[in-house]
């Protein structure tokens, strides 16, 4: 599984609020996607501590998630995976009673988390670039797909089944759940013309932190909000800047959830509690400057951050994306041999 790590978060408080062997919850998530001051305070105010296990595509969490001795207690996941794996009695169900701060979230989010989690962030998939090296904002999908000969070597994409292929489904103008051997054919041939300009399918918040990739990448697919996360690991404020094409993208939605294996159900319940009311759910909207599906916590927020379309989307921006849908089997195993044969050609290059 490339770029998984375990660390643990650091915790002064938890000498003092509790014995040796208190208790503890693992938290698989992804690497800076949560303050974790919040874990600390959490931990400060139950004397467990939180343990977060990074991944750094969807198909590393599935792979844990799926492994009935991965140990997980409360897990960040997409809204199908929420869905899918709440149906398959590995997600616990979730409600206002054992989750009460699910009051503060409107039907139309926590639908999207099928009953299985309550949304915790969500945003829009765009194209990442460094403002000293593109001095003009890319406008379209285009514009990444069939790049300038100034990119070659230079793009970082995204080794993961369903986002990998938001750009050319979107450019082709077809669902970016397409699961029919024709339009996955032709995305495959707008990546194979893409492949020489680049330099790596790893996830960019990892690739970007690697000594001989970080500095030679100049555009990437992302998230919204990596902008910020990608200007922390490189020190220079305002450095990447963040777009969505005019084409459109996927809006997407993840959820935080409680594994049924838990041996800690109650207290896996309590995190995702305490991290999901509105005090907290506007701390880490800010901290992480995305944007919060809690109607109590949005009113917490700045007015400059609720109004920054690089964090809240313009409706029209909206209007034009996608949700996610879950992709048949053979859909997926189709797009993992895609990807799969990129990743070669890059690494045999």
């Amino acid at each position: 599984m490339r770029g998984i790590c375990l660390a643990a978060v650091s915790m002064t408080t938890l000498a003092a609020a509790g014995p040796a062997g208190a208790a503890t919850l693992n938290l698989l998530i992804w690497e800076t996607y949560i303050d974790e001051k919040i874990l600390a305070d959490f931990a400060a105010e139950t004397g467990v501590e939180v343990r977060q296990t990074f991944y750094d595509s969807g198909d590393v969490r599935d792979e844990i998630l799926a492994d009935p001795n991965s140990n997980v207690d409360v897990v960040v996941t997409n809204e199908n995976g929420a869905k899918l794996y709440g149906n398959r009695g590995i997600i616990a169900t979730l409600n206002t009673q054992n989750v009460p701060s699910l009051k503060d979230y409107t039907e139309d989010w926590t639908k999207r988390c099928g009953g299985y989690g309550v949304p915790y962030l969500w945003g829009t998939m765009g194209i990442l670039y460094r403002s000293d090296k593109i001095t003009t904002p890319p406008a379209s999908w285009g514009e990444m797909m069939a790049p300038d000969e100034s990119l070659r070597g230079h793009i970082a994409m995204y080794d993961d089944h369903a986002e990998a292929f938001v750009a050319p489904l979107v450019l082709l103008g077809k669902s970016v759940n397409a699961n029919d051997n024709e339009t996955l054919k032709a995305a495959y041939e707008l990546m194979k013309a893409q492949a020489p300009y680049v330099l790596t399918y790893d996830y960019v918040v990892t690739s970007i932190q690697s000594a001989d990739k970080g500095p030679n990448i100049h555009m990437a697919l992302g998230y919204s909000g990596d902008q910020y996360t990608l200007n922390e690991k490189v020190n220079t404020p305002g450095l990447w800047r963040y777009v969505v094409p005019k084409e459109g993208t996927l809006s997407w939605l993840d959820c935080i959830s409680v594994s049924e294996r838990s041996k800690n159900k109650d207290l896996a319940l309590k995190l995702v509690d305490y991290i999901s009311n509105a005090k907290n759910g506007a701390r880490n909207a800010v901290k992480l400057n995305m944007p919060t599906a809690s109607t109590t916590a949005l009113a917490l927020l700045p007015e400059d951050m609720r109004s920054n379309p690089e964090i809240y989307a313009a409706p029209e921006i909206l209007a034009k994306s996608q949700f996610q849908e879950e992709l048949t089997v053979q859909s997926v195993q189709a797009r993992r041999r895609i990807i799969s044969s990129l990743a070669q050609f890059s690494d045999a290059r």
